[in-house]
């Protein structure tokens, strides 16, 4: 089941940029992770259970990902509530 959930995670709210060089870093991505299951009323996995998950998933940094959709939005207000 974590197979599928980390698959429409990164589905719905990533896009990936090889070109750019771009790298999404490990405490943004977990972020945007969390900001998904929260939008979308799924059960976070522990962080660990996260890592583990997306062993396999990702290429290595940089890895060309970058935030999209009502995610990134959450993520964003979350992170920076000053700027509301």
């Amino acid at each position: 089941m974590a197979d599928r959930q980390l698959d429409q995670f990164l589905m719905e709210a990533t896009a990936s940029d090889d070109c750019s060089g771009f790298t999404l870093g490990p405490d943004p991505l977990y972020g945007l992770y969390t900001s998904w299951c929260h939008v979308t009323g799924a059960v976070p996995y522990l962080e660990e259970v996260f890592w583990e998950g997306m062993q396999g998933r990702l290429s290595p940094e940089p890895n060309g990902l970058r935030m999209k959709g009502p995610a990134a939005a959450d993520y964003i207000l979350a992170s920076y509530p000053a700027s509301v």
